[in-house]
């Protein structure tokens, strides 16, 4: 009988993990990918595909990383501390682009005809002064995260619309949705855009008053888009398509239980439960469900990536001095690997 020493049963375990002794390993073989995340029900797909395996299935180990506004995060994966971003289009990300260090890779939360979208608010104390429509816009603050947001984006596009001068609206930056939603409430600033689920939850509240919605002004906006480096896209695209492969699989499941109510009541439940550990987690679960189901807008299959809308924002941006006049679609969006219209 041969005896086996501590020595070589600790050899023959590492080479199992290694894949070497009755074949590969999926833990071991997983790559680790942060990605960046906003505490929002949009963001769901990427948590529905860590949660339910996906990702893990496409051999990635993803770990979130939350951040409060859209610039900070294109800064952080243009750093390389975030592998993959999922929001809105900003000035930062633009401008890192053009830089050669960021790449559009996808499309993700999107306006769409017969889905409820973004509502424009007013707070009761600006609604009672007067605030009735976005025409009344004129002399209003306006909040937004930071300069170049989107909600700066959409603040501009609001007025055109109707028939105001952008300048007459005063942008008022706060950094964080968070503190929007608190001065809006209070009456620090007279307006705001925002997704529905958000919205609604305000307006129930008493303290915020719906007066229009966003796709009134803007045609089929592509509201966030999915990003990566441009070193991950040139050098490791197999793992950008095994991202998005899991990716789009977590969209299927969103879009199926909150967009087009196909899931089973069970199965929807379960899919609200696991959005909850990363959305309204400051509430119980039986108080975050109505938000989190509530006026959740379409997400893009298979992250097709809506370009009409892109170059329409990357103008704006252009025409505001908020990006370099040497940006375009082409430094912005690497176009192999979703479809685009």
């Amino acid at each position: 009988m041969t005896n086996t020493t501590r020595r070589t049963a600790l050899a023959l375990a590492t080479l199992a993990l290694a894949g070497l002794a009755g074949g590969p390993s999926p833990a071991a073989a997983a790559d680790p990918v942060r990605v960046g995340l906003l505490s929002l029900t949009s963001h769901a797909p990427s948590i529905l595909a860590a949660g339910k395996g996906y990702f893990a299935g496409e051999g990635l180990d993803v770990g979130f990383v939350s951040f409060q506004a859209a610039q900070p995060m294109a800064v952080a994966i243009a750093s390389g501390d975030v592998d993959f971003g999922v929001t809105a289009i900003s000035g930062s990300l633009i401008s890192l682009a053009e830089r050669g260090v960021v790449k559009v890779i996808g499309g993700a939360l999107q306006e769409t005809e017969g889905v409820p979208g973004q509502k424009i608010l007013a707070s009761k104390a600006a609604h009672d002064a007067g605030l009735a429509t976005p025409a009344d816009l004129a002399g209003k603050r306006f909040g937004i995260t930071t300069a170049g947001s989107s909600f700066h984006y959409m603040a501009h596009k609001i007025a055109d619309g109707a028939g105001i001068p952008r300048d007459s609206i005063e942008l008022v930056p706060l950094n964080a949705v968070p503190t929007v939603i608190a001065s809006l409430k209070s009456g620090q600033v007279d307006a705001w855009s925002i997704v529905p689920n958000i919205a609604g939850a305000l307006v129930k509240g008493g303290e915020v008053v719906e007066i229009g919605s966003v796709a009134d002004y803007i045609d089929d906006y592509q509201v966030t888009v999915i990003f990566t480096s441009t070193a991950l896209v040139d050098d490791r695209p197999e793992l950008v398509q095994r991202f998005l492969a899991g990716f789009a699989k977590g969209v299927d499941d969103y879009n199926a239980a909150l967009v087009d109510k196909t899931m089973s009541e069970a199965d929807t439940a379960a899919i609200v439960a696991m959005i909850h550990e990363y959305v309204y987690t400051d509430r119980p679960l039986e108080a975050a469900d109505p938000a989190i189901r509530a006026g959740a807008m379409r997400i893009n299959d298979g992250g097709r990536l809506n370009l009409t809308s892109v170059t329409d924002q990357l103008e704006w941006f252009r025409s505001e001095g908020l990006v370099p006049e040497t940006a375009t679609v082409e430094t912005l969006v690497d176009t192999r690997f979703v479809q685009t219209y």
